[in-house]
């Protein structure tokens, strides 16, 4: 393949590739198979007309944008191996005009890595990060697991009281006029529980069952709703029960049915120590960023605007994932909290730049130690992925396409880096 690339400015390269003629017309020839029957041709049967008939009918131009997403792919990475270019950003791409029996030929404008030089990465000093783990963090993990078990029981002969489940039916207005989302019944509120606007569950303390009230509260001014936020509204609300938690008792019968063991003093001692374990990992998951934080000031870089952008495109794709989970897409958020694409992809600015950073600093102290995952390391760490899915090796590596594990292998090395300038830091 013919390549040629030019530098444009800093970190942007336009790269000039091309596709034989041959090639391209057996696109042109797959995408004309492929479609054969969606053209409406006088005098032949449907999928029936000749490619050479249907291009003279609709152009010869009928075909050329999907044969060009079909051969683009694979050209474009073949003339980044080729150029040895390490594209960090969605490129853009101009096709010249397509002439029959010659080759495509095709410009990319390619946002590449930026260099890095780097500081001190060795020896660094932080602070050191401890978690003491107490007994009313014990205590509260254990009341947690004793608020899930506990029995909701209907009480009769009293009124709302704190920590209660009111079961209600509510309505709200705003200017005498109901408004959207603010419908429900048989909802279950926790009084306390601050799931409410600010000053609605207070109200209902000391209400019956059956009884009818309005709630007057105010709508907070950076409420996620802009046609809400700051204003008053009434809620119409009726009382249709009363539950109170009831406790289980903290003793051996609980800790064997939350639990493995047998008795509340093994329990309690396995939650102090996975509430340890958790501890020791917090702390060293946050020296660790401190000091990746430390290497990162050292160096000195520039990020790309496109490579910025497409890490933000990353984020903004991976909570759109999660919320998906929920039933939302990305318009039902937006209309939902206020916002425009414009200002929630802002605040993933800060975050889509550490991330970078610590990305590009840590493959530069990688290749400047010559850091390495050889064969040995990956097979080790596949065995270790077999065993926590419960999966055989064998099944697991043909599972697994050649571009994942590759990633896996810069992963190793990756942390591998970490470990090296972690170990070679200073905690005091």
């Amino acid at each position: 393949m013919a390549v040629k690339n030019e530098q444009i400015e800093k970190n942007l390269v336009k790269l000039t590739f091309e596709v034989s003629a041959e090639e391209f017309d057996k696109a042109i020839n797959q995408v004309y198979k492929k479609n054969a029957k969606k053209f409406k041709i006088p005098g032949y049967r449907n999928g029936k007309a000749p490619r050479k008939i249907i291009e003279k009918y609709y152009t010869a131009a009928v075909f050329y944008d999907e044969a060009i997403n079909n051969v683009l792919p694979t050209a474009y990475g073949a003339a980044l191996d080729e150029s040895g270019i390490e594209a960090v950003a969605r490129p853009e791409i101009d096709v010249d005009e397509i002439k029959t029996g010659e080759p495509v030929v095709f410009t990319a404008l390619v946002t590449t890595k930026p260099e890095v030089t780097l500081g001190e990465y060795k020896g660094i000093e932080v602070d050191k990060i401890d978690y003491t783990v107490t007994d009313e963090d014990v205590d509260k993990d254990i009341g947690a697991a004793q608020k899930k078990n506990a029995r909701l029981i209907t009480v009769d002969d009293r009124t709302v009281e704190n920590g209660d489940i009111a079961v209600i039916d509510f309505e709200g207005f705003v200017d005498d006029v109901a408004f959207e989302g603010g419908k429900g019944e048989g909802y279950e509120l926790e009084i306390g529980s601050g799931a409410f606007i600010p000053g609605f569950e207070e109200q209902l303390i000391g209400v019956k069952t059956g009884a009818d009230v309005e709630v007057k509260v105010t709508f907070p001014e950076e409420y996620h709703a802009n046609n809400l936020a700051g204003k008053d509204a009434v809620f119409k609300v009726k009382v249709n029960e009363i539950k109170k938690r009831e406790l289980p008792e903290l003793d051996d019968d609980f800790a064997s049915e939350v639990s493995e063991f047998d008795t509340f003093d093994e329990y309690k001692a396995d939650v102090r120590r996975k509430l340890e374990e958790a501890a020791q990992n917090k702390a060293k998951s946050e020296t660790e960023n401190a000091i990746i934080d430390k290497a990162v000031e050292n160096a000195e870089f520039e990020i790309p605007d496109a490579m910025l952008e497409a890490q933000i495109d990353n984020i903004v794709n991976d909570f759109a994932q999660r919320i998906s989970y929920q039933g939302l897409n990305l318009d039902m958020y937006m209309q939902y909290t206020g916002q425009t694409m414009e200002t929630f992809r802002a605040q993933f600015t800060e975050q889509a730049k550490k991330q970078i950073s610590g990305s590009l600093v840590l493959e530069a102290i990688k290749k400047a130690e010559g850091i390495e995952a050889g064969p040995e390391e990956v097979e080790l760490h596949l065995v270790d992925m077999a065993k926590k899915y419960n999966m055989e090796l064998d099944k697991l590596k043909e599972a697994l396409s050649d571009v994942e594990t590759d990633n896996i292998r810069k992963e190793l090395e990756i942390q591998k880096t970490i470990d090296m300038i972690v170990n070679n830091a200073s905690v005091k």
